[in-house]
């Protein structure tokens, strides 16, 4: 009875051998040679197969005694290539015929890494790569012909025709560079992960899924605040928008700003600051207190000038905001909810045991809330304190939509959709390594993030198809490699078999 015999190895590969059960041994009538990998070892076990099927037809079965090993001709990792190509040509990005840019972008997916050592990752799965020399001068070839205006122009179509993009989200980030010296875009700046390395800030625009539409490159010690209206009037001129809302952060929450925004004809939502809720919310406490229900909204007006007076203690009734009537305002919704409060609680606590730790000396002075420093010495802030307990669990929302045309809980769902845009930046942070590390001139910093910008495209038309993250994507497709391997002069080639995640994602990405 001739079998299929595996064995593990000293180096811990899997050899495969014919062997044949003789006076209760196993008997080796061919070694095929050694798997390093689950694809290799698919290989092995087809040709095995075949070489005994063939020597069904000959009484000696054909085997040879002398051991002849199979050779590893190519590895190849189809399904993923494939996919990748697909959601290439979906997207339209095709329209850009530069196979190394496809390779670039390529490589930040399936294993971000440097432009050097992209071309051993697309080795690995299989891909003929191009010489580094053509990966550089694809670098120049980005900027010089406008790759990002075509790929942005691809995204808002897709954006276009799979919805529409009537809100769009908007957020910025900073990414450090460890070097020594400033430079005209490589600043010291305000760092989210508070370092004093030389930095850029980078803003990013999506649809209310996270789909990326605009990118921009700011100056490291650029004001965030200044950002939004360069992004959005370039999106605007790009595709000839007029009429769209705009939902940022508190952090873009600035008097010109949205005077910016609302000159230009955009509706926009913007998160206010917790500390502008006793006077925008005057008549509630004066009338109410600080009792509030869980899920409680109150459409109110805010000045849109800090000494602008706002009388409303005379009614009970919270104003309607309308744009003739409240020229110096905009309006504001405020929104209760006990589970913020109860967050916002537990925060405030730690912050006066910090504060109290400070004033009896036992932990190091720095700039600590509710810390009040006289010539006296340092005491608690208790008023502070008080006020600030007084308005846990509210937050607000700046607008200049009217009530008549966006009701407050749809206020507060547009500007919840804003993880869409914070969760393409972890994306982008995190799975594609945005950071440009080893890039120098603004040029190749500039191409380094279109490269970004579009294999972020890619990542969240495949994420927003499958339901999978990239990276699981990856995972999950990336081992699945067509083996060729070469035995007795013939070239064998096995598919591997493909797992449940696997079929998931062909599925989803092929219909």
């Amino acid at each position: 009875m001739v079998f299929l015999r595996k064995v593990k190895t000293a180096s811990g590969a899997t050899a495969v051998q014919i062997a044949e059960r003789k006076n209760r041994r196993d008997v080796v009538l061919e070694h095929l040679g050694s798997a390093h990998t689950e694809a290799e070892l698919a290989a092995l076990m087809s040709a095995g197969r075949d070489r005994i099927n063939a020597g069904q037809e000959v009484l000696d079965l054909g085997f040879s005694r002398d051991p002849q090993s199979a050779v590893v001709h190519s590895k190849r990792s189809r399904q993923l290539l494939e996919t990748l190509q697909a959601a290439w040509t979906a997207l339209g990005f095709d329209v850009i015929e530069d196979e190394a840019f496809f390779q670039l972008v390529a490589a930040r997916l399936i294993e971000p890494t440097s432009m050097s050592d992209s071309g051993r990752v697309l080795a690995e799965v299989g891909m003929d790569p191009v010489h580094r020399s053509t990966m550089k001068r694809c670098l120049a070839r980005i900027s010089e012909r406008e790759y990002r205006d075509q790929i942005a122009t691809k995204c808002f179509d897709h954006a276009v025709n799979r919805g529409d993009v009537s809100l769009v989200l908007y957020d910025v980030t900073t990414l450090y560079f460890e070097a020594e010296y400033e430079d005209e875009l490589r600043k010291v700046g305000f760092s989210k992960e508070r370092r004093v390395d030389p930095q850029i800030v980078v803003g990013l625009l999506v649809d209310r899924e996270g789909f990326p539409l605009e990118i921009g490159c700011f100056e490291g010690n650029h004001a965030e605040t200044r950002t939004i209206v360069p992004i959005i009037k370039q999106f605007q001129a790009r595709h000839g928008l007029a009429d769209m809302v705009v939902v940022a952060d508190a952090g873009m929450l600035s008097t010109a700003n949205l005077t910016a925004l609302d000159e230009a004809g955009l509706k926009f939502i913007v998160g206010s600051r917790q500390v502008k809720a006793p006077g925008d919310l005057a008549n509630h406490f004066h009338w109410n207190g600080n009792a509030f229900e869980d899920g409680q909204l109150i459409d109110t007006i805010t000045p849109r000038h800090g000494n602008t007076k706002t009388e409303t203690k005379r009614r009970r009734r919270e104003p309607v905001w309308e744009p003739e009537e409240h020229s110096g305002h905009w309006r504001a919704v405020w929104a209760f909810s006990k589970k913020r409060a109860t967050r916002d609680g537990h925060t405030l606590t730690a912050q006066e045991n910090r504060a109290r730790a400070v004033i009896d000396g036992d932990a190091a002075v720095k700039s600590t809330r509710f810390v009040k420093t006289t010539a006296a010495g340092r005491t608690l802030d208790a008023a502070s304190l008080e006020r600030a307990r007084g308005l846990v669990g509210l937050k607000g929302y700046v607008t200049n939509i009217p009530a008549t045309i966006m009701s407050p809980a749809e206020v507060l769902s547009s500007y919840h959709d804003l993880w869409h845009v914070e969760q393409s930046f972890r994306m982008s942070k995190t799975d594609l390594q945005a950071r440009p590390m080893f890039h120098r001139q603004r040029d190749a910093i500039e191409a380094h993030l279109t490269i970004v910008f579009t294999a972020l495209a890619i990542a969240r038309y495949m994420q927003n198809k499958t339901g999978f993250s990239i990276r699981r994507i990856i995972r999950t497709l990336r081992p699945l490699q067509d083996v060729t391997i070469s035995l007795a002069g013939q070239q064998i080639t096995a598919k591997p078999e493909l797992t449940d995640d696997a079929r998931h994602v062909l599925d989803a990405l092929t219909h």
